[in-house]
């Protein structure tokens, strides 16, 4: 029997506004997906086509929104992980094992994990995740922006852009902006 192996990846932890996104996801060994890669090499077009090839052929997927106001209260880095926590728990069938990019692996995992760094690049399962959680949260972001469309979101996804720091300074920041980070608590700061 084949071992369930889960990658995990994020989307979203450096920019100012927004939901960090977690992705974790077990592919098939039986029905291998053409294409697969770091979804910041890949174009936004290949990313949107993989998706539901991702959806329609792994044993499981699950992708986490972390919300704004999660990111404030527990910092980026423990909310990220708590995302992490919270997507290989809801996978069902459950993983025997999870490869998560990057150099930290959440506590309290139902099962045994790894770090793996540039794992984005190297290994499938995290590629998957790494699409998933990008391609969602950049919907979302384009959400946003209908929302708040004085910020660019739609263009920036939320990162520190000049244009976007420019935005902030401008008209303050919005509810979906992250308050425990220093722009935008400078721009707070500014508008007094």
């Amino acid at each position: 029997m084949t071992l369930r192996v889960a990658g995990v990846d994020e989307a979203g932890r450096g920019p100012l506004a927004g939901p960090v996104v977690v992705a974790a996801v077990i592919l098939d060994p039986a029905r291998p997906i053409a294409g697969l890669d770091d979804s910041k090499r890949l174009s936004a077009a290949r990313r949107t086509a993989l998706v539901p090839r991702i959806e329609a052929t792994a044993l499981a997927w699950r992708v986490e929104f972390v919300s704004v106001a999660e990111i404030d209260a527990r910092n980026i880095l423990h909310a990220t992980l708590d995302g992490m926590r919270r997507a290989l728990a809801a996978l069902r069938p459950p993983p025997q094992h999870a490869l998560v990019d990057g150099d930290r692996v959440p506590d309290g995992l139902a099962c045994a994990a790894t770090a793996v760094v540039g794992g984005d690049a190297s290994e499938p399962a995290i590629m998957a995740a790494s699409i998933l959680a990008k391609v969602a949260r950049d919907r979302h972001m384009q959400a946003l922006h209908r929302r708040y469309p004085q910020y660019g979101f739609d263009r920036h996804m939320g990162y520190p852009t000049p244009e976007h720091r420019a935005a902030l300074l401008r008209h303050g920041p919005c509810p979906e902006h992250r308050r425990s980070f220093a722009p935008v608590r400078a721009a707070l700061a500014a508008r007094g």
